[in-house]
């Protein structure tokens, strides 16, 4: 990874840098305070840097936890954008680091048989961890995930812009000047700073494992499906160690999730959820859309309904705080039948009429969902020690990613659920 001059990506992106100080320059003279803007540098990677930088190495702590996936004894966490670390948990009382995948960009992962995937910056990379203490990379799918940061990577370019870096700068202003900072984020500029969205042997069975509901990817039979901001990438991995790219399909901006359910695609976005029909898993076929106030968006589902909560936030851009219980018996018509108040809430899971929910910073609430249309009367537990941000039930077992580790409940008895371990962060 380097700066430094690079030709046309970089004067492009240097002169787009440099407009802030153009447009302040040209106040006039009577400027006497100043104005202090956010400005993100890019950073560049060569694409040889990028395959390089993949590499097995020995278990590591947790320090930035992000997505979780589950996948017979063996859990899978997302250190982000640092890669993956592969967990031992034949025990959920007791478990145990067994390696990490370094993996720059890494952000989402799902698993078949014996393979992973994940997201590697712009690629799509397959392991083989029949041997979690000895992961082999298989292969490589390039620009599968064509824009990074809102930048468009051009698929015979030999760098591209791995993260951008804050630098706070401040110059003159005054009446005669416009007093908005301007700033970039996420490869956007702002007039405020304001964010846009932007191990033993694996068991041979050829299923895949479960991701929680803030996943980008997700896995239904023979066929991957991750989504970026704006496109459903459809990839066959019938052979699983050799995945190939299929439809590309155009969803609109600000994608977020996605959640399979039976023969259906459920794809949240910051404006509202997409439900996809795939019965031809090859195609999918857009349904309907139900659009709702911008803000963020998990959505899991279970029989006639599917459960959606929009948050808000600086990286969501909205101000509401709700859950919402939809009707989806008529999936080309889906109807809002109840909205309930919440905190902060971030994802969730359901798991036979039981409802867990994450707050954010306000805990991990559980539900008894048998009711639909009084959940609020119906709560269960409230752990508020976590700051909850995922969710994934098993079962009987109930994994919880947060901002301090990784916790084990076990909630086969809905009236005693017991902690069993914690996976803490080490900073």
């Amino acid at each position: 990874m380097r700066k430094g001059p690079l030709p046309v990506l970089q004067q492009a992106i240097a002169l787009l840098l440099f407009l802030p100080a153009l447009l302040l320059s040209s106040c006039s003279d009577e400027c006497e305070s100043t104005t202090t803007y956010t400005v993100f540098e890019p950073v560049y990677m060569l694409r040889a840097e990028l395959q390089q930088a993949v590499k097995v190495a020995p278990a590591q702590t947790l320090k930035e936890p992000g997505k979780i996936y589950s996948k017979g004894h063996y859990l899978f966490i997302n250190e982000i954008d640092k890669g993956v670390h592969i967990v031992d948990n034949s025990n959920p009382r007791a478990p145990r680091f067994l390696s990490f995948i370094s993996i720059p960009g890494n952000l989402d992962m799902a698993v078949k048989g014996n393979i992973l995937y994940a997201d590697n910056y712009i690629d799509l990379v397959a392991f083989d961890i029949s041997n979690p203490l000895d992961v082999k990379l298989v292969s490589r799918v390039e620009n599968v995930f064509p824009t990074y940061f809102g930048m468009l990577v051009n698929d015979t370019a030999s760098v591209f812009i791995s993260e951008f870096v804050e630098t706070q700068l401040t110059h003159p202003a005054g009446t005669d000047c416009n007093s908005a900072g301007l700033g970039w984020r996420n490869g956007w500029m702002t007039l405020d700073g304001r964010s846009f969205a932007s191990a033993s042997v694996v068991q041979p069975s050829n299923s895949a494992g479960k991701g929680g509901s803030m996943a980008r990817f997700t896995i239904a039979g023979d066929h991957l499906y991750t989504v970026s901001n704006s496109d459903l990438q459809v990839l066959d991995i019938s052979s699983t160690a050799n995945p190939k790219k299929g439809e590309k399909i155009r969803l609109g901006w600000g994608i977020e999730t996605i959640f399979p359910y039976k023969d259906k695609l459920f794809i949240g976005s910051t404006t509202g959820m997409h439900i996809y029909d795939n019965s031809n898993p090859t195609q999918p076929v857009h349904l309907s859309t139900y659009a709702h106030v911008n803000s963020c968006d998990p959505v899991v589902v279970e029989g006639d309904l599917a459960w959606v909560t929009l948050r808000s936030g600086n990286a969501c851009a909205g101000f509401t705080n709700q859950l919402e219980v939809i009707n989806i018996s008529n999936p080309r018509s889906p109807q809002l039948i109840k909205t309930y108040p919440m905190q902060n809430p971030h994802g969730l899971g359901i798991d036979r009429s039981t409802l867990f929910l994450c707050e954010g910073k306000y805990g991990l609430k559980i539900f008894d969902a048998k009711d639909h249309l009084k959940v609020s009367d119906n709560l269960i537990s409230h752990f508020k020690e976590h700051d909850a941000f995922d969710i994934i039930p098993l079962g009987s077992n109930l994994l919880l990613i947060g901002q301090d580790g990784l916790y084990q409940y076990d909630y086969s008895n809905l009236k005693d659920i017991k902690l069993l371990s914690k996976l803490p962060v080490s900073r």
